[in-house]
Parts: structure tokens; sequence; C-alpha cells
């Protein structure tokens, strides 16, 4: 099974289940109140979980060998999130908690039979060591991607960079479990930081939190472990990071002050660098940034010797932690930088409307010709790309006639933008000019639009964000992994594509919000094509 798939099926699953479960939250009690150690002011629905695990688990059970390893995976999986349903409902004490992750890490040991077998520093040890320190080991990771959950996008976006090392890991070691396993859960997240981004329409809770640890840490033990066992086995260091050294560094300061280990406190890293002024934004992007730096240490250093992959981790850490330390016993704190000639020149441009018409009709143009390149010309439509067109055809149908702006026209246009990239890459038009050369001057020429339009468009709607840095830093991992493996280039170009146009789709559904344009009939003649070529 090709890992896009995965990812393909995971996106539109989460970004589904989420609506549904929105509605459910105030019956169930799921809302974050505010307080004063939370940075929101109004209450939020606490159901972003159910689009991350359903949403990941979903398509693994469908297209994945359920061996006891992927089962230990999924049951575990499950147990999480339900207990963190229970958690984000009635707020059960912390050893209720730690029984569900218990299970959940046991499972995986002692039915998956996945453990540690292999430590740094040490080399080959017994599993009745072994076992027991990686149930400890999960349990570790579950809790600290739980508490690095604190501000919009902030988890998800860490775990997301995580796991792109870790599937390109598992792709080197031509291990498909790990890759297919990290695309789905990658393909949740995704889903997810739809409606995460600052300001939050929903947060995950600990169904969502609990879950990402435990996959993160999973993955960390399998691809080291048993994947590709000449990675060096202190790697999870590096592609885990930030996350493990801030609940370290958490806990040290509550023993250090006699505070309960287990009371929430403002001393995470965000909460720190929010005080020394840092905005939302600027607080995200300076974690991700760090933990980007990390992942691609650990990409680097795959095969070098444990005492140097230590170093380079303690040399991240610490500089960022010692930083924040000398910032705050100093009493520096960010000030913000007036407007000079220039950025009163670009706020201007920024309220024309001319500086963003012609792109916008770049866009227009480019896009629905695209997708309907993509649908009718393409060699062949596969017959699963039919059976799935229909379905959302029939759904963008019925859906029309209720309410202009719906969530299945919204989806329609996301599957029908990602089929169009795949089927005009991977069986293009057969006709005697070079359709490639055409087609990449074609989205590069939307690419620049895109970004043109995004950068002076007086619109609210779209806005540069945390999770385009996610985007940015996945698709110059993807141009580096393509430039390494020339049998990952067609992959690579697929989603470089399907990225650019499902911006295109942003930028027109930001500024026809709620009314008929031209790409509403392109989705519909485009999801009507690939149903009656791939269905006859």
């Amino acid at each position: 099974m090709n890992p896009f798939f995965l990812l393909v099926m995971a996106v539109p699953a989460s970004m589904l289940i989420i609506p549904f479960a929105w509605r459910l939250a105030p019956r169930l009690g799921m809302m974050d109140k505010p307080d004063p150690r939370k940075v929101h002011s109004t209450p939020i629905p606490r159901i972003g979980g159910w689009g991350i695990v359903l949403g990941t688990l979903l398509p693994i059970v469908i297209a994945m060998k359920l061996d006891p390893l992927v089962q230990s995976f999924v049951i575990g999986g499950l147990t999480l999130f339900l207990y963190g349903m229970w958690d984000d409902a009635k707020q059960i004490s912390h050893w209720a908690k730690f029984s569900g992750q218990l299970f959940a890490a046991g499972l995986v040991v002692f039915y998956g039979g996945l453990y540690v077998s292999n430590f740094p520093f040490f080399g080959a040890v017994p599993p009745e060591i072994g076992k027991p320190f990686t149930v400890f080991a999960l349990m570790g990771m579950i809790n600290a991607i739980n508490h690095s959950d604190g501000l919009d996008g902030l988890a998800g976006g860490e775990s997301m960079l995580s796991l792109i090392a870790i599937a390109y890991l598992g792709y080197l070691a031509s291990n498909s479990s790990s890759v297919l396993i990290a695309f789905a859960a990658i393909g949740g997240i995704l889903g997810f930081l739809r409606y995460n981004t600052h300001p939050a329409q929903v947060f995950m809770g600990d169904a969502g939190s609990q879950f990402l640890g435990f996959t993160l840490g999973f993955l960390a033990v399998y691809v080291t472990q048993v994947a590709h066992p000449a990675l060096s086995p202190a790697l999870p260091l590096l592609f885990l990071g930030l996350p493990i050294s801030d609940i370290i560094v958490v806990l040290f300061k509550r023993i250090r002050g006699k505070m309960n280990w287990f009371l929430a406190t403002r001393n995470h890293v965000h909460h720190r660098l929010l005080d020394l002024g840092f905005d939302h934004y600027e607080t995200v992007v300076i974690i991700y940034s760090v933990q980007a730096a990390l992942v691609i240490l650990a990409v680097v250093l795959r095969y070098q010797a444990d005492w140097l992959v230590t170093v380079a981790y303690f040399a991240v850490v610490l500089s960022l932690f010692l930083g924040l330390t000398v910032a705050e016993q100093s009493g520096w704190h960010k000030q913000r930088i007036g407007e000079g000639a220039l950025a009163q020149l670009i706020l201007r441009l920024t309220r024309d409307d001319s500086a963003s018409g012609l792109p916008l009709l770049v866009i227009t143009i480019i896009l629905p010709a695209f997708m309907l390149s993509g649908a009718l010309f393409s060699h062949t439509v596969p017959r699963d790309f039919g059976v799935v067109a229909a379905v959302l055809a029939l759904m963008i149908a019925v859906e029309t006639l209720r309410r202009r702006d719906s969530v299945a026209m919204r989806l329609g246009m996301y599957v029908a933008a990602v089929f169009a990239s795949y089927l005009f890459i991977k069986f293009p038009p057969q006709i005697g000019w070079p359709v490639q050369h055409i087609s990449m001057g074609f989205i590069v020429l939307l690419a620049f639009a895109v970004g043109i339009f995004v950068k002076y468009s007086s619109q609210i709607r779209f806005g540069t964000t945390p999770t385009d840095y996610l985007i940015g830093f996945g698709v110059i991992a993807l141009v580096v992994f393509g430039g390494i493996d020339v049998k990952a280039r067609e992959t690579v170009q697929i989603i470089m594509y399907a990225v650019v146009l499902l911006y295109a789709c942003e930028a027109i559904l930001g500024r026809y919000a709620g009314k008929w344009h031209v790409l509403n009939l392109a989705t519909m003649l485009c999801l009507l094509a690939m149903a009656v070529r791939g269905l006859t």
C-alpha cells in the first residue's frame, strides 16, 4: 500500500469527524474553560483528538495487515483515546490516566513484542531490563506530548515534524509498516490543524495528545530497534526532542519549588516565551524551529556514534533553556518595533485589492483548468478513484440543496485537487508535447500567484500561520528526499503539486466564502468525470 493513500484517507477522515464531534462536545462536557494558566478567553471544545485518533486508525485498519504488533498499537491507541475522552469530560485523577497508559504501553511490549533491546552506550540488554524500560519510556512520551499541548497547533506541529523524520528513516530501511503508520498519523494531524490554527476552534484534549505521544514512542522504538537496527539507539533523543527536555525541566522546577509533581503550572517553554513578550505565532514558530533543528540532526546523524547524537541533543536544548534563563534573569522583554516608511507602504499595499486582483485571476483560471485536465485527459483513472469521486459528487449534490458553503463541497475540492495531482503525474496524457514540463510551469506560476495573493490580500480569512511553516518544512524535506532517491521523485512531485493546488483552493474559498464561483462548478465536473471514467 502506498503511504500516500493513507495520508489522503486520513486527512478527510479527520476533517469530517471533528465537526461531528463538535456538536457533541457541550453535551458531553468536553469544553475547555479559561483559567489564569491558559491563553484562551472563551470555552473551546476538546474534541480535536477524535479527528486525530480515528483519522489515523481507520486507514491503518483498512489498509494494513493486522499482525499482533499493529493490533497492539490500534487497541492501545483506542484505549488512550477512551481514557482521554473520560478525562476531557470529567477531569479524572492522574492515577486513573496512568492506568490507561500502563495498559496501552504494556500491550505493545508484552503482546506486540516491541521493546528496547539495544541501549545507547551499553549495547544489547536482556528482556528483563528492556521490557520494563520500554513501558516506562512509552508512558513518559505520552505525558511529554500531553504536557506540551499548551498553544494552538503546538503539540500537533511538534509531533508532525517528528513523524516526518520517522517516516524518512523508515523509508531508508524499506520498512513499510513504520512509513504507513507515520503517514496516517501525519494525515490525522493535518486534518486537525485545519481547526486548530490560532485562534483555535477546537483543542485536541487528552484524547489526542496521549495518542500522539503513544504513536511517537511506539514508532521511535520500532524504527530504531526493529525496522533499522543500524540506526543509533540514541536517535529518539533527537526526533522526540523538545517535549522530552521540556517535561524534565518542568518536573525539576516543581521538585525544587516543593510543588505537587502533577500540578499544572506556567513554566513550560511556551509559557516562558509568552512571558518574555513573544506573541502566540512567534512562540509557536520558535518552538517549531528548535524541533525542526532536532529532527534534521536526527536524519543527518542517524548512523553516528551514540555520544555524538547525545552531545548534539544537549547542545540544542541547553542553548534554548540557557537563553530563556538568561533572558528571564536579566529582565529582557521583547519590544514591538514601530513601522517605518517601508512598512507603511507594504501596509497600504495589503489594503489595496488591486495588488491581489491579478494573482486571484491567475488562480481562478489555472486551478480549475488543472483539476479538469487531470480528470479528463489523464491516461487512466483507477476504479477506487472513481468510487470515491462518485460518493463525493453525490454528497455535494445533496448538501448544496441545503446550503451553499458545505463541508462536502470543501472536502470535494480538496480531494479533486489531490486526485488531479496524482493522475497528472502517475498517468499523464499521451500526447506528443512535453506535458510534464508544461504542467510544472503552470504549477510554478500558480504557486507564485498564491504567494503574491497571500502577501497582499486584504482579506482576513486567509493569512499565513505556523501551520504554513510546517507545510513549508515538509515540502523542503520532500525536495531533499526526492533529490536523494530517484524512485521517490514521482511521489515528491505529486505531493508538491497537491500542496500548491490545496493552497490555491484555500485562496479562492477565503475570497468567495458562502458564494458560488467557478471552482464549485469545476469541482463537480472534475468529480463526475473521474467517477464516469473510473467506473466504466
